[in-house]
Formats: structure tokens, sequence, C-alpha cells
């Protein structure tokens, strides 16, 4: 992976060696939309001390990212203003519900982080297990409601990737962000959510929630003592919130390619590492541009096809 990495780096340079050389000499700019900003601060820091340019991180959020992403895209290619991509872009792409793609209008740089959500149940549910649940839910057909951050969030399509893959007749109960659809869950107005993780544990460790199993192919150490889904009778089910760097289309390769290298350099240090996990976050594994621009596909076509499957319409 690492001489994958090098030799694009190489060649890119190659091609170009002045923008490559010349870049970047003045700060660079990252637009974030749907999700925390830490991410973008935490590998901005590294980022811009590996590049000896400072990273300004630019909330705009609204319009389910919509702002961000069209601020980004409107820039000038030239790797000085970057949009933080999130698994929200290629959900509404999937939906038909936004109008940028980015598979299409940007220029993947990388994949820096993961987390994975939890299902977790209000405590008056009377199921400690997945296969608990399952049975419940199918007993008591439409009568078990969960809460999700919004129509077209992930929460909201890992709970129609749960009804369709496990059978059951659950009704989706959105809300206008996730601090609001998980105290309805605590407060026993909403039976269920998908949470994420860094949220989801503390509620855990409370007792206010009880945590059912998260939505990472594998058990994830940021909740321990919970298995995955995938491995408790839902094979194959995986939803994760995800985070990287996209630039505006037709930014050159060699610009690309010194963007890469710094956030690869930054995937490998333990002080980001450190405050990545602690914000709840699982770093990435290392991943050049064409990796990313993989698994950008990948992702909006498994939603893609889960709105086909489950006859979800767009959101607007």
């Amino acid at each position: 992976m690492i001489a994958r990495l090098i030799v694009f780096v190489i060649l890119a340079c190659i091609a170009g060696p002045s923008q490559a050389q010349d870049f970047p000499n003045r700060p660079i700019r990252v637009v974030v939309g749907p999700g925390p900003d830490i991410v973008a601060r935490v590998f901005g820091a590294k980022v811009g001390e590996l590049l000896g340019q400072p990273v300004v991180v630019e909330p705009r959020p609204g319009a389910g990212g919509l702002i961000a992403a069209q601020t980004v895209a409107a820039a000038p290619p030239d790797g000085y203003t970057l949009l933080q991509a999130t698994a929200s872009y290629t959900i509404n792409t999937a939906l038909q519900s936004g109008q940028l793609d980015l598979r299409k209008d940007y220029a993947p740089v990388g994949q820096v982080s993961s987390i994975p959500f939890v299902l977790v149940l209000h405590p008056s549910v009377p199921a400690k297990t997945l296969a608990e649940l399952v049975a419940h839910a199918k007993a008591n057909p439409g009568k078990l409601n969960y809460a999700s951050s919004g129509i077209g969030t992930p929460p909201h399509l890992a709970g129609e990737l749960f009804k369709w893959m496990a059978g059951v007749d659950i009704v989706h109960v959105p809300f206008r962000e996730a601090n609001s659809a998980l105290s309805a869950v605590v407060g026993g107005n909403v039976q269920m959510m998908f949470s994420i993780a860094s949220t989801a544990q503390s509620q855990i460790a409370g007792g206010t929630v009880r945590g059912i199993g998260v939505t990472s192919l594998k058990a994830s150490p940021l909740v321990p003592g919970l298995p995955a889904l995938a491995e408790s009778g839902l094979a194959g089910f995986e939803v994760i919130g995800w985070n990287g760097f996209v630039a505006p289309k037709d930014t050159p390769p060699p610009v690309i390619a010194r963007l890469a290298g710094a956030i690869a350099t930054a995937l490998g240090d333990a002080e980001v590492r450190s405050k990545m996990n602690t914000a709840g976050y699982e770093l990435a594994p290392l991943n050049t541009p064409e990796q990313f621009v993989k698994f950008i596909a990948a992702d909006t076509e498994k939603w893609i096809e889960l709105a086909a499957k489950t006859n979800m319409k767009p959101t607007n």
C-alpha cells in the first residue's frame, strides 16, 4: 500500500513538477457541511504542518450539505479549497436529493476516518439481542418506531436496511438532528435508533439505552463488548459514517498527489490517531486517491440499490 502511494506521488510529480513544487504557497481552506468539523481540524492541523501552510476549516452547514458542496465545486481547481466528504453525499446522490455527485463533480484525495453506528433500544423494549429484537418486531408489526437525524441521513438508511434485511415492519420517525433523536429514545417516546458510536457509548454506559450491536462488519473497539450486527444474524449488514477530502473537479494530479501524500503521513501519525480515537473515530486504512474513488463509487451504488429495493423516494 505504501509503495503504491509513493508511486502515485512520483508519477504525478513527473507529470507536472512545477505545480507540485509550487503547491501550496498560501493557506488551504477545508469546507465542512454535514457532520462535526473535528475531523477537518485534526487532519488540517497536521496536513498544514506537513505542507508548510495553515489549513483553515470553514463550516458551511445547511441544505443537507449542498451549500458546502456547491462552495467547493465552484472554487478554482487549484487544491486550495477542499470539501470534507461524508456518507451524506453518497446517500444524497442515491436518493436524487443532491445536485452534485462525488463521483463526477470532484477529485477525490483520500479517506481519513470511519465511525460505526450502534443499534440502541429504550430499556422498555423486551429484547437484549438482535434475534430477540427481530422476533419482537415480527410479533408486533408497525408498533416499533425508530428515530433518525432526518430523512436521507445514515441513521435513516441504516433503519431502512435493517427493515429490509430483517424483514420487519418498523416506523421511521425523523428528527432535525441526532441529539434530539437520541433524546426521544432515552425518554421512551421512540423505541430504537442507530446512534453514532461515540454518543451511544456514553448512553449505554449510563443505562439510559440498551446496546444491541454495531453496524460495522466486525466488532468495534469504540464500543467494547457489543457484537457486530453482521455477525449476529444480519450477514453483510454494514453502515458506517466516514470522512475524507475531495477537491474540485480538474484539480491537477500533482496537486492531488501532494495533498494525498500529506494525508497519508497524517494517517500514520500517533498524535493524530490519539486525537481521532478520543473523538470517537477510527482512522481509515492507508489509501490512494484511486482507491478513494472506488470507495465512493461502491458506497453510492450500495445506497442506490437499497433505494430501489425499498422503494425509497427522492427527498425533494
